[in-house]
């Protein structure tokens, strides 16, 4: 029933028209009158060095003082930086009962700060194209709206970035500008590598979300508010009662600014371009660009120049941000101070498995707020509190603790394999004789359903993994004897597989579960690869790598023989989790996941024979 309301709530909050029924009656009985409106906003445009204009709002005190001088953070996104509210919609903005809406700008200018929030090129009301995500060109137009900035008579010359998920990736690669002005970063549930942190995790086609984000951002880029109510399951009079688009400019009264930009708006098909995206090194779409030449890792070099302090908020079940946050950590030279916590994308929601789904978030959202102001007070303001130490603090799933380490993985931490027995058992030695198998044929209905890491961050809805009992019917399992004292995994673990197919290709998806005495199974973390990709390179990494190190590229591909037995190794993605005494340790292999990706092969469906010499390695921390 939880998992149902999440759904049906999904588009209606990221869409921001909230519960408008219980938001009225909260506004009648007076309670939002009471909010005071203390910032007030701007909205123009900033023509950039080529002639494009770049809309922006800039939110300031409404009592700022003649001379008084303060820093400025920065904001830049692809989805609307803010909306063209009518009636009902501008009464729920007013009063800070719109999520997103009037409470970010009054937080900040509360903290001591203005606020810019930006439309990237070709998107929202900016003109020009967009045709990748975080062009060079997109960066360096925001290095011209610091420009902008820093000579306003309010602005201290003092500029934060922050954001999350792509605007999180925005504030992380404004640092490749080394602009003298930005002084710190706050990148939140962002990718390191686009392809292997969410698109093609192992490369493996991210098929329903890369869909799903492109009909999205299609129907922002063309402004269609009706379009927007029907993917919201909304009437359009009745979303048009809320808002009417992207918000214009304050000097464009007839709308015609907007309505031009929109016009020059480049019609990107990503779903198509996705599809035609293969491996790590393919070109993206018409760009004549590698698709993962924009992701921040591409850009190292010029982010390390920067040597930019950076504050990075991740979670264990939010696609593989975790991983992506801790191959920066130990790749990037830059001062990092990385948080590692038990939620969803942006850490609206609690996700650790072992609390009811609606257990309240920690920290909760003032307590997160808190925290990122007090790490820019740091940089930008001179009275600012001491700055953060660098190194990496964690939460431990179903534990509900919270540690804090220099180095990954954690002092102590101990590889302990557990290999694949008879009858399906997980044992700590490998079988006697050497041999034994299991044969598996794919079900292609296997699911991990719809509130899942690798879905969720679209409209910022919960994670929520059912009981998996029935689900791993579905799947080859193999399940240790109950342990016999608690347990603590944190780390990657590592899948060794020694498996044929009768198929070329075939993907293989592993996942870590805990099986509770009565019985039930919980999701703990996961690992995906293609079997095309299963060749281990010995080129030199571009990150660190928690497993063997597959470059996922085209000329390193390698198809399966069938039949023939292979090895086929490769990380899960990092967790911090405690097994509790009493329970089991087990782990599912799947030839697909219906609710996420694409299948592989297309037109046949592979029978795995997986040999008990197969084992995985799991990262024990002792306590």
């Amino acid at each position: 029933m939880k998992n149902k309301q999440l759904m049906k709530n999904r588009r209606s909050r990221i869409l921001l028209i909230g519960a408008l029924v219980l938001i009225l009656t909260c506004a009648l009985s007076g309670a939002a009158l009471a909010s005071r409106r203390t910032a007030e906003r701007q909205s123009l445009y900033v023509t950039m060095k080529d002639g494009t204009q770049i809309a922006i709002d800039l939110w300031l005190p409404a009592d700022l003082k003649p001379g008084e001088k303060i820093p400025a953070m920065l904001r830049s996104t692809c989805y609307w930086r803010s909306y063209q509210m009518e009636s009902v919609g501008q009464f729920m903005e007013d009063y800070a009962l719109m999520p997103g809406g009037f409470s970010e700008p009054q937080q900040w200018v509360e903290a001591g700060y203005a606020l810019v929030l930006v439309d990237v090129r070709g998107t929202g009301a900016s003109y020009g194209e967009w045709s990748i995500l975080w062009s060079d060109q997109e960066i360096a137009d925001l290095g011209e709206v610091v420009d902008w900035i820093i000579t306003q008579p309010w602005s201290n010359g003092k500029v934060g970035a922050y954001g999350v998920s792509y605007d999180g990736s925005t504030a992380e690669q404004m640092s490749m500008l080394n602009h003298p002005a930005l002084k710190a970063v706050a990148p939140q549930s962002n990718e390191l590598d686009l392809y292997t942190d969410l698109a093609f995790p192992g490369g493996v086609m991210n098929e329903k979300f890369i869909k799903e984000w492109s009909e999205f951002h299609e129907l922002l880029g063309a402004n269609d508010v009706c379009g927007i109510a029907k993917a919201a399951k909304m009437d359009c009079e009745q979303m048009k009662s809320l808002m009417s688009g992207v918000r214009q400019v304050d000097d464009d009264l007839d709308g015609e600014q907007v309505a031009a930009a929109v016009g020059g708006h480049k019609h990107v098909d990503v779903y198509e371009w996705g599809k035609q995206l293969e491996f790590h090194d393919d070109l993206w779409g018409d760009t004549g660009l590698q698709f993962v030449s924009t992701s921040p890792y591409a850009r190292r070099a010029a982010i390390e120049r920067a040597n930019l302090p950076t504050y990075v908020w991740v979670s264990w079940l939010d696609g593989a941000m975790a991983d992506a946050a801790l191959k920066r950590y130990l790749t990037f030279d830059n001062p990092q101070t990385v948080i590692i916590g038990p939620w969803s994308h942006g850490a609206m929601y609690h996700a650790d498995p072992f609390l009811p789904a609606d257990a309240a978030v920690e920290p909760s959202p003032a307590e997160q707020f808190d925290m990122l102001t007090a790490f820019f007070d740091a940089y930008l303001k001179d009275d600012g509190a001491a700055a953060p130490e660098t190194g990496i603090t964690y939460y431990t799933l179903g534990a509900g603790t919270w540690n804090t380490t220099r180095v990954w993985p954690p002092e102590g931490v101990v590889p302990v394999k557990w290999f694949f027995g008879e009858d399906q058992g997980l044992v700590p030695s490998p079988p006697a004789n050497g041999s034994g198998s299991d044969s598996y044929t794919v079900d292609w209905t296997a699911s991990t359903g719809e509130l899942n890491r690798w879905y969720t961050g679209l409209f910022k809805d919960d994670v929520v993994y059912p009981d998996r009992l029935e689900e791993d019917k579905k799947l080859l399992t193999y399940t240790s004897a109950s342990v016999q004292e608690d347990v603590e995994i944190t780390g990657n673990p590592v899948v060794t597989l020694y498996v044929s197919s009768t198929t070329p290709d075939a993907a293989f998806h592993v996942y870590l579960e805990d099986v509770a005495p009565d019985g039930k199974v919980t999701y703990l973390t996961e690992g995906m690869l293609r079997a095309v990709n299963r060749n281990v390179s010995d080129e030199e990494p571009p990150y660190a790598q928690f497993g063997p190190y597959h470059s996922l590229e085209r000329l390193d591909s390698l198809p399966m023989v069938p039949g023939e037995a292979a090895e086929i190794s490769f990380h899960l993605y990092a967790t911090s989790v405690l097994i509790e005494q009493g329970h089991q340790i087990r782990v599912a292999i799947a030839g697909h996941d219906a609710s996420m990706f694409m299948r592989y092969p297309k037109d046949d469906t592979p029978v795995f024979t997986v040999f008990h010499n197969s084992y995985i390695e799991l990262p024990i921390r002792p306590r």
